[in-house]
């Protein structure tokens, strides 16, 4: 008896075009002016990198600027829920651009 050789052909899946990233730069913009951004989504961090965030500080320098009054306050949501209106922030970063 013979043994008839058989070659596997690979299943075809359908070519899927590339996908354009439509993404925002940052989450921060794409809110509107009166939502409201929580720290994390302002400055830096260790435990995200690559995320990109409108401000070029550390989390420690945003609270000194906060207590020096050189960058706008926070509003308290709640007790335990602190954030900044977008509008506002995006007010200073236009000050400091044209300064």
């Amino acid at each position: 008896m013979s043994r008839k050789e058989t070659t596997l052909k690979k299943p075809t899946v359908p070519a899927i075009p590339a996908l354009k990233a439509t993404l925002p730069q940052s989450v921060f913009d794409a809110m509107p002016d009166g939502g409201y951004i929580r720290e994390a989504g302002l400055v830096p961090s260790p435990k995200r990198p690559g995320v990109p965030v409108p401000l070029p500080f550390s989390a420690p320098t945003l609270w000194r600027k906060v207590r020096e009054g050189t960058f706008p306050a926070p509003v308290k949501l709640s007790e335990r829920v602190t954030a900044w209106r977008v509008g506002t922030i995006r007010a200073w970063l236009t000050a400091q651009a044209t300064a």
